[in-house]
């Protein structure tokens, strides 16, 4: 039987493919590196489940090169800040949950306007942003950390917009959870 362990997937791949997930790992592109190892070794037998668990390999073995995509800011002025820039009035600020298979879930703090209508990203907040953000002395109790901070976050901007503010699924991971309605 083949050995199938990502090490021995890893040397599987050719040398050329191998430097340029390297590459996209220390740029913290995940999404690259995953799909270049997927489509190089489909033929070798290799699934998607396996070039994600691959590339993880590659993360935790360049952990301390990686340039990490900046978090976003949740402080109240850098927020506004953003908001002040959407296209139209901003008539609420919602929270809603995503996810892949990098990040796990996390949310996505979103102006909803008017004038013309839309949605437009403020700030994504992953459960590493949110732990840096919420300190060693800020427990989070049983709620997800990136539900905790774009609460927290999502209600002081609202308040500071005089406009409403929904989370639709603040105690639990739901990509399905109802969005705001004016």
């Amino acid at each position: 039987m083949a050995d199938t362990t990502t090490s021995a997937w890893w040397g599987r791949l050719p040398a050329g493919i191998r430097q340029q997930v390297d590459g996209y790992v220390l740029q913290d592109a995940a999404f690259q590196a995953i799909r270049t190892v997927f489509e190089a070794g489909r033929g070798l037998g290799l699934g998607l489940d396996e070039a994600q668990l691959v590339v993880n390999d590659r993360y935790l073995r360049h952990s301390d090169r990686i340039a990490r995509t900046p978090d976003s800011p949740v402080d109240l002025e850098s927020l506004s800040a953003r908001a002040a820039g959407c296209p139209g009035r901003v008539i609420a600020i919602e929270a809603v949950w995503d996810g892949d298979t990098v990040h796990d879930w996390f949310v996505d703090l979103l102006a909803i306007t008017a004038g013309p209508a839309g949605e437009h990203p403020l700030a994504t907040i992953y459960r590493d942003t949110a732990m840096r953000y919420l300190g060693a002395d800020d427990d989070p109790g049983r709620l997800h950390p990136s539900a905790v901070v774009a609460d927290q976050a999502g209600r002081a901007l609202a308040a500071h917009l005089a406009v409403p503010f929904h989370f639709g699924s603040p105690h639990a991971p739901d990509d399905d959870a109802p969005r705001w309605t004016p």
